[in-house]
């Protein structure tokens, strides 16, 4: 008995681990990018490979978020979208919609990354880097 009571505090921790940081929603949000909240017409606050967000009031943090950098990964959404992996995106923009379509809208590039299915709404796991 002590065996399996053992198994079982062992599993119900292994899958309370497994998340190691904050779980929002998410989808896709699409050009044109420019202008946004935190760098305006700048060009340059766009990451190379196009990894950015938006996000909505929650990280929004009165333009504190600008610049910030989250680790997101896809945890659960529609007919197996989720992708295997984690990304990296920078924080350059307001949601522009009232209300929010989601906690963070990602770029097309971003959302691809993490999504088999365009425009879905999706679960993840975001944390600050």
């Amino acid at each position: 008995m002590k065996s399996f009571t053992a198994l079982v505090l062992m599993l119900l921790c292994s899958n309370t681990l497994r998340v190691s940081g904050d779980i929002g929603t998410s989808t896709s949000y699409n050009p044109p990018y420019l202008p946004t909240r935190c760098g305006g017409y700048n060009q340059q606050q766009f990451p190379k490979n196009g990894f950015f967000a938006a996000v909505s009031d929650g990280l929004w943090d009165n333009g504190a978020a600008c610049g910030r950098r989250y680790r997101v990964r896809c945890i659960s959404g529609p007919r197996g979208s989720c992708k295997n992996g984690e990304i990296t995106v920078i924080v350059v923009d307001f949601c522009k919609n009232t209300p929010c379509h989601a906690m963070m809208l990602l770029s097309k590039a971003a959302f691809s990354a993490i999504s088999s299915i365009p425009d879905a709404n999706i679960n993840v796991e975001h944390r600050e880097i």
